[in-house]
């Protein structure tokens, strides 16, 4: 046993090299290359140092066989990783993160249509986020909405109650918009626009690194808007308002047991499981 396991340390140490990408899957990339780019052993080294190799090898292919299923799974899964890693929005800490494995099929042109969905709905959520916060800061544009109905901005509440509010004149100048950002410019596959890039530069860098660096930063912050106003949305709709106090959801289940021992701040009534539920 000693013998084998000397052969496996001397057989594995050479075979570590220092990856160059900063996330986990980078590394292992690199770690495959250079164990695939090893020398083949020398021809005088003597058979005691083969032995031991001999065994290792027979050892590995027994566990290997006992594991075949799983070893496929494992080498697709790593392959994908390896094909994506160096796009944007493989961010530390977490890396190349696909746990729905849509990128499974390891199909780029489906990655980078999946990519120019996630760029266009991220800057959608944050222009949905901003639109959230603005009003309840800044306050409401002066002036009337529709003059022909008398309808003033101050009139429209902020958050969901202003979808019955807005009249169908202004939902259709909304959707006209919207419309035309989508056919103003051609967003097939290979285009710039199917990147992002609409020719609008007013926060891009000349210096490639920078450039780079803004991108994943908008891709982080899309994200991110889209987390968060779909916890407005729920906000908004148990509550009442887009900034509605949660004491305002007299529906909650939770209320039937908020006074009993137990129920202590900062965290008051906690059941994430749902055990009371019903």
């Amino acid at each position: 046993m000693s013998s084998l396991a000397v052969a496996s340390t001397g057989a594995s140490g050479p075979a570590f090299v220092q990856g160059s990408s900063s996330s986990q899957v980078g590394s292992s990339c690199h770690l495959r290359r250079a164990a695939n780019q090893l020398p083949a052993p020398s021809a005088e080294a003597g058979i005691s140092q083969v032995t031991p190799l001999l065994g290792l090898g027979v050892g590995t292919a027994a566990i290997l066989a006992t594991s075949k299923r799983r070893g496929k799974n494992v080498q697709k899964s790593f392959v994908t990783a390896c094909a994506f890693e160096n796009e944007l929005g493989v961010q530390a800490p977490v890396g190349f993160w696909d746990p729905a494995g849509l990128s499974a099929d390891g199909s780029v042109e489906n990655f980078k249509r999946r990519r120019q969905t996630e760029i266009k709905h991220g800057r959608i959520a944050m222009l949905a986020t901003m639109g959230y916060i603005t009003p309840e800061i800044t306050g409401k544009f002066p002036g009337y909405l529709s003059p022909s109905a008398k309808l003033a901005f101050s009139d429209i509440p902020n958050g969901l109650a202003a979808i019955s509010k807005v009249p169908s004149g202004g939902w259709a100048q909304i959707l006209g918009y919207m419309a035309y950002c989508e056919i103003s410019q051609d967003q097939s596959a290979g285009t710039p626009a199917a990147d992002g890039d609409f020719g609008w530069k007013v926060l891009t860098a000349a210096d490639p690194e920078e450039k780079t660096k803004k991108l994943a930063a908008e891709i982080a912050n899309g994200r991110l808007a889209m987390m968060a106003i779909i916890g407005m949305f729920f906000q908004d709709g148990l509550t009442g308002s887009a900034w509605g106090d949660w004491a305002n959801y007299t529906d909650s289940p939770l209320r039937a047991f908020e006074n009993e021992l137990g129920v202590q701040a900062p965290v008051g009534f906690w059941d994430p499981a749902g055990l009371s539920a019903d």
